[in-house]
């Protein structure tokens, strides 16, 4: 089985887990249209697939249970809830940054309001933990329990990141290592989960548990890291924006708080205040001189070896192993 036609598979598979997951608690009539904002923000009322998102986050669920060993349809209910954490988490994002739109589309908030985009976000919070309930059907009450320790911990996590990028915003600089704590909760922590979920479905020892887990960790982090390069030298038919979009927001993404750490050329003029997007271009160039391009690469290059290496610890098998490898490297080469 190719990687195409089992990743299809399972996709299938978790997108009708997560249309159950929604429906069976907010269709009724009085519900209609919180169940639409959701739908909306969810993709499902589109007919270009690319509005739902890649579902990397569960796909990485299933794939991580088979190539454990499990049966992926068992880790169903964990790989909804944690793509409706991520669906939450973005709703709930988009109205912390002011955003009008998400994958091209207009956003909860800008379409009903902030007060019912909070309200939706809450509601898909609330479904996540109602799905993972289920892992008491599809395997028993006490991974269900395990899981959502686990699903917990990682929430807090998210909001400790999201608490840390807020607070970054009003600082003049940030250092390299308050960035990696910021995106450990982020970003990593979630993708970590997903891959301990599939493995704990898949009831492996624990220090097993553990190798899966540090590959979904250093994938998010890797993942991260060439998303801030991407998005100062990235090409934009790849990235889906323009790359002076993050110098111009003034993001203080990798690169840039790498480059303010030189004190060079770059360091002065973002002391002179927001920097305007006909100036990106040449402060990109003058940050690749200062290094800071390399060294982005280079951080992404080592983060990707180590998630490469905790994965191959953990010995994943079948075409699901092959799979997992492959969608780490997908994932990981998108300036290529």
């Amino acid at each position: 089985m190719s990687f195409d036609t089992l990743t299809h598979e399972m996709l299938l598979q978790i997108e009708d887990e997560l249309r159950q997951t929604v429906s069976s608690r907010l269709y009724r009539k009085e519900l209609e249209e919180l169940l639409k904002m959701v739908s909306h923000h969810m993709g499902w009322n589109e007919e270009n697939p690319a509005a739902r998102g890649k579902r990397i986050r569960p796909l990485l669920v299933t794939l991580t249970c088979a190539a454990a060993g499990g049966n992926w349809l068992k880790s169903l209910p964990a790989a909804a809830a944690v793509e409706l954490i991520h669906n939450f988490s973005l709703i709930h994002d988009d109205i912390e940054d002011n955003s009008p739109l998400r994958r091209g589309r207009p956003t909860v908030w800008t379409q009903w309001g902030v007060p019912q985009a909070i309200n939706t976000g809450d509601a898909i919070f609330t479904l996540a933990h109602l799905s993972l309930l289920g892992l008491e059907d599809t395997c028993d009450a006490g991974t269900a329990l395990q899981a959502a320790a686990i699903l917990q911990d990682t929430c807090l996590s998210l909001t400790q990141g999201q608490f840390l990028d807020i607070s970054y915003e009003k600082q003049h600089a940030v250092s390299l290592e308050s960035y990696y704590m910021m995106i450990s909760g982020k970003t990593a922590s979630l993708i970590s989960t997903c891959t301990e979920l599939g493995a704990l479905v898949a009831n492996c020892s624990f220090d097993l548990r553990q190798c899966y887990r540090e590959f979904g960790y250093f994938l998010g982090m890797a993942f991260q890291v060439q998303d801030d390069y991407m998005g100062i030298w990235g090409k934009e038919e790849l990235t889906g924006k323009s790359a002076e979009s993050d110098l111009a927001a003034g993001k203080k993404s990798l690169p840039v708080l790498y480059g303010l750490q030189q004190k060079g050329a770059f360091y002065q003029r973002w002391l002179q205040g927001p920097i305007h997007p006909e100036e990106a271009p040449a402060l990109a160039k003058q940050l690749s001189d200062e290094g800071a391009e390399s060294y982005t690469k280079q951080t992404a290059d080592l983060l990707t070896r180590q998630a490469l290496q905790a994965l191959e610890e953990a010995q994943p098998a079948g075409k699901a192993g092959e799979a997992l490898q492959t969608l780490a490297l997908r994932l990981l080469n998108r300036a290529h």
